[in-house]
């Protein structure tokens, strides 16, 4: 026993001996690159294989709840303005009629009874702005109202958009500025056949209860002249010479809570048997003589224009 102990301590000492008399080279060359995988970014998504569009359903949202990122959800959501409400409450519906029927006259009764019963819910409506404008009044308002709507009419004659904003609402500008961007127009305020006068309140709140908004529809009769020009300058709308009789429901809306607010142009009501608009003024080119020859010269006294049929043209 101690003999084979003592052959294999020798076998053992002579291959140590052996290893240590190994040279290694130092011009190694292995015949293939040698690569480390290392991780240096986790992937969250990882693409469908081909061929499986139809045979698994694929939840992109779901992959990514489950990877732990949050995907903003995309609303269809548009912005708000809270310095104006976005119509007209209650709108105030004119009496068929107004401004031709004498109040003496059997309708002419029958309409300023009318009036005085739909005054009820106006007058608590005017109570309520009275509550929150102390300077308020249905006689100085309604000449008050009469000059914000002149000199918004002016200032969108001259395109004073700055001041154009701080007369009418958000909701009233692109109405009074929708299409008039190659237009020249000309507006003059003559007279006023009848003094302005409240006809209408309401005090209406929106998104919550205590925010109020005072409306106000005031008559206004008056004598104006309108003219609309093109780019090319021809007439296109009324005339500046020949005035018209108007008769206008002006509504004018102020944010009560608002503490900087002020009374602006909001819309008007048209009612329903108002008179149709004038049509608008259409140009046409007007056919020349058909020269045999391209160096025929035209002699204008020899020839007739011919005159375009009747036809009626719409807005």
């Amino acid at each position: 026993m101690a003999l084979s102990m003592r052959r294999t301590l020798v076998s053992l000492h002579r291959t140590c001996q052996s290893y240590k008399n190994v040279e290694v080279p130092l011009d190694l060359h292995h015949p293939v690159p040698f690569y480390l995988p290392v991780r240096t970014k986790k992937r969250y998504f990882i693409p469908p294989a081909v061929g499986l569009k139809g045979k698994k359903q694929w939840d992109p949202v779901a992959k990514a709840r489950a990877a732990g990122i949050v995907i903003k959800q995309e609303n269809m959501e548009r912005p708000i303005n809270i310095a104006c409400t976005a119509g007209i409450f209650d709108p105030y519906i004119p009496p068929e009629g107004d401004a031709r029927l004498s109040s003496l006259s059997k309708d002419g009764l029958k309409q300023r009874t009318e009036q005085l019963r739909q005054s009820a819910s106006s007058q608590l409506a005017i109570r309520k702005i009275k509550e929150h404008d102390s300077t308020f009044t249905t006689k100085s308002f309604a000449e008050q109202a009469q000059e914000i709507f002149i000199e918004a009419h002016s200032a969108l004659t001259d395109f004073n958009k700055e001041k154009l904003h701080s007369l009418v609402t958000e909701r009233c500008y692109p109405e009074m500025t929708r299409g008039n961007r190659y237009k020249t127009i000309r507006w003059r305020f003559i007279e006023s056949l009848e003094p302005p006068r409240v006809v209408h309140a309401r005090c209406p709140d929106m998104v919550t209860k205590g925010n109020l908004y005072g409306q106000v529809t005031v008559r206004m009769h008056s004598k104006q002249t309108l003219a609309i020009y093109d780019r090319f300058g021809r007439l296109l709308l009324g005339s500046e010479e020949q005035p018209k009789d108007v008769l206008e429901y002006l509504v004018i809306e102020r944010h009560l809570m608002n503490l900087y607010g002020r009374w602006r142009l909001h819309g008007k009501i048209v009612p329903s048997w108002a008179p149709a608009k004038d049509p608008i003024i259409k140009t046409v080119a007007i056919p020349g003589p058909e020269m045999e020859e391209p160096g025929q010269e035209f002699d204008p006294l020899n020839y007739e224009v011919p005159k375009p049929q009747a036809v009626q043209w719409y807005k």
